[in-house]
């Protein structure tokens, strides 16, 4: 297949998908809300947002459905406490895929500290179903 037929291919697959897409807009951009200010507030409902199936890609891991993200949720809010995230960009939507920057302040063991990172997390059937972290300090 030649450069000009995937990209064509590739445009004839977004424009089909995208049929219907301000729904499932809204509820990626909801499910995107309750992941950023209930799970990561310390909510325990990653088993409600989550597929079973559920692989979360970090810098250092990857983790494994409902039960590994909510433990490396209370880990980081265990290590930084009065954790708070606000969404600086986003969320974008296009068709199954959901992405956001957000900026992160909380108190660690050394004093203040704040990070910034983008989330890029793919739905399906109304549920996360992978999730890509990009984090900095700063």
């Amino acid at each position: 297949m030649t450069e000009q037929q995937v990209m064509t291919r590739h445009r004839g697959i977004s424009n089909h998908r995208n049929i219907g897409s301000h729904r499932a807009s809204s509820s990626h951009k909801a499910l995107y809300g309750r992941w950023i200010d209930e799970l990561w507030a310390g909510h325990r409902i990653a088993e409600e947002l989550v597929a079973p199936d559920f692989v979360g890609h970090w810098p250092t891991r990857d983790v494994h459905g409902p039960a590994e993200l909510q433990k490396i949720i209370d880990t980081t809010r265990g290590a930084l406490r009065e954790l708070m995230f606000v969404v600086e960009v986003g969320p974008f939507v296009d068709d199954d895929m959901v992405a956001a920057r957000w900026i992160a302040t909380g108190s660690g063991p050394n004093g203040p500290t704040r990070l910034t990172g983008n989330d890029i997390l793919r739905v399906a059937n109304g549920k996360v179903v992978e999730y890509w972290a990009g984090i900095s300090p700063g």
